[in-house]
């Protein structure tokens, strides 16, 4: 369900901005802005990157947790949620571009 969520979302961000790229992330599909990735799905979850502090408030209102690629070291600005629908995927996928896409501008 979060893979057609995600593509869904990720279609939609593919044709509004030609900056938007989908290539592979960790054996993921994944989107990047400006050089930086920024969403994927791993494990059926969606994974995006967010402020830490934005992280923080997510785990602790029990919306998601630290994504763990694999190694057993947390990332501190990635969180891995299950969106209910389509309109929260777009939610955090569009937080996630912004927040990339910032940084890959040097705001």
């Amino acid at each position: 369900m979060v893979q057609a969520l995600f593509d869904e979302v990720a279609e939609r961000l593919l044709r509004e901005d030609d900056a938007v790229e989908q290539t592979r992330m960790m054996a993921s599909d994944g989107l990047k802005t400006g050089g930086k990735f920024f969403a994927m799905v791993s494990k059926g979850e969606l994974v995006v990157k967010l402020p830490r502090e934005r992280v923080d408030e997510l785990v602790a209102a029990g919306a998601g947790h630290r994504f763990d690629p694999g190694h057993g070291r947390l990332m501190k600005e990635w969180v891995a949620l299950r969106p209910a629908d389509e309109p929260a995927c777009a939610a955090y996928m569009s937080e996630a571009h912004n927040f990339v896409g910032a940084q890959a501008n040097g705001s």
